[in-house]
């Protein structure tokens, strides 16, 4: 039996089924490294990027020592953004489907309290959250943190640089001494060390090479004299000239994120801008948008790019390099995954010598720095995306299912299913991806129908 196989672990039968169907066939580097000893119920610090299946890594040991009986809370994993701790969720919940009624429930900024409040008053088994709504909940008596067995930090270095530490200590206080705690980080500040000092005991430490093989990403430098016009038009030939059907540029301000995405719209690209000023109904809006390829470029600031998990991104650029090396390799991690083929190109200027050495020191081969001139200067514009998104005034609270708006789309209106892509559903509205020749005739038919057996309104965004 093969070390990386989750039989070599003992685990209840049911589970082993469960993650098969799941499509976990093999550990990741993470899983093997760290699961033989948080099984044990040893605190673990773990150094791993985003996809490299940390999540699991912590909810099988949590799941193993649930009592489902008992609706008290007995795991919490503190996220640094709703959009992570969303998608942490949801992967429990798969994870956890080996039992029955296992309950978990997200506790975010950006949503009414109220809700969350009722939730809490039926009881869970789990809860992901931010630090912030977690200590709301805190404060407001309504939620009781004395049963916690597990205590997960998943990436603790952008919690760090977030300005969370006062609120995860003021929740640690509200757990028992003795529980497991597991802390997760792409990166190794030298905050961390203290951080695992003030709420763990004698932790194992586990690290995932960070490095990217050379053929799973293609990295290139490209050298632009120093001024604005001169990076924008830079980063303009980089996109005419490889072409990715979806790229995400990093910045490393708000403000040069909203002047480069701006740009990009001027010149013809559906580009979208996600940072940290922005209202979180807008936060979500362009992530449904961007996740389901409806938008070509996300320029993005690294604290709001945090939780975004994008299948088959083409490239990633570097507007702005990074100061940390370890934020650059997070950074170019969001290409290349499970085994697929990326890109990352970054704008170099001769002054940030320091940068691409201490970068360079840290790959397995050396980045080559290419002249941008070498780079030809297109005129066309650009390819518009496949899809195209369609918002409805509709969603959870009317009762809306993504199958009422499939159905709409293939079965009333007569879109082929393979023209409809994702589908997303929030409280208050939907979101619908549709391939670009069908939307006008989307648009119009579910305008003069019904789903639900009500009139909906639909725009195009």
């Amino acid at each position: 039996m093969s070390e990386l196989d989750f039989k070599s672990l003992n685990l209840p039968p049911q589970l082993l089924e469960n993650l098969d169907q799941l499509g976990y066939k093999q550990m990741t580097d993470i899983q093997a490294q760290s699961l033989p000893t948080t099984l044990q119920g040893q605190d673990l610090i773990g150094k791993a990027k985003t996809g490299s299946g940390k999540t699991a890594s912590f909810a099988i040991p949590m799941l193993t020592k649930l009592n489902p009986r008992f609706f008290g809370i007995q795991g919490l994993v503190l996220c640094p953004t709703r959009e992570l701790s969303t998608q942490v969720a949801n992967e429990i919940r798969k994870i956890a489907r080996y039992q029955p009624n296992i309950k978990v429930i997200t506790l975010c900024g950006g949503q009414p309290i109220g809700p969350q409040i009722g939730s809490l008053e039926h009881g869970a088994h789990i809860v992901v959250g931010t630090p912030g709504r977690i200590k709301d909940h805190l404060r407001k008596g309504t939620l009781d943190l004395s049963s916690i067995e597990t205590f997960v930090l998943d990436e603790a270095d952008r919690m760090l640089d977030m300005g969370f530490f006062e609120e995860i200590t003021h929740i640690a206080g509200f757990m028992p001494n003795e529980r497991q705690t597991l802390l997760f980080s792409a990166t190794f500040p030298a905050d961390i060390a203290q951080f695992s000092k003030d709420f763990q005991k004698k932790p194992a430490s586990v690290e995932v090479e960070s490095s990217h093989a050379k053929s799973q990403i293609e990295q290139l430098f490209y050298k632009v004299e120093k001024g604005l016009e001169n990076k924008n038009n830079g980063l303009l030939r980089i996109l005419q000239n490889h072409t990715p059907t979806q790229a995400v540029v990093f910045c490393n301000t708000k403000q040069t994120c909203n002047d480069v995405s701006l740009f990009l719209r001027e010149n013809g690209y559906i580009a979208l801008s996600l940072q940290g000023d922005m209202e979180q109904k807008e936060r979500d809006l362009t992530l449904v948008r961007f996740s389901n390829q409806s938008a070509s470029v996300l320029v993005a600031t690294d604290v709001a790019a945090r939780g975004i998990d994008i299948d088959d991104l083409d490239a990633v650029i570097n507007y702005d390099l990074p100061r940390d090396p370890e934020v650059y390799v997070h950074r170019i991690g969001r290409t290349g995954r499970a085994g697929k083929s990326g890109q990352a190109f970054s704008l170099y200027l001769g002054s940030e010598k320091m940068r691409y050495d201490l970068i360079n020191s840290m790959q397995s081969s050396p980045i080559d720095i290419l002249d941008i001139d070498r780079l030809k200067n297109y005129s066309n514009k650009p390819e518009k995306p496949e899809m195209v998104t369609i918002a409805l005034d509709s969603g959870k609270k009317q009762k809306i299912r993504p199958g009422d708006i499939l159905g709409a789309l293939t079965g009333t209106i007569g879109i082929p299913g393979n023209c409809v892509g994702k589908i997303n559903i929030f409280d208050f509205a939907s979101y619908v991806a549709v391939a670009r020749p069908e939307a006008r005739k989307a648009v119009n038919g579910l305008m003069e129908g019904k789903i639900k057996g009500r009139k909906v309104r639909v725009r195009r965004i």
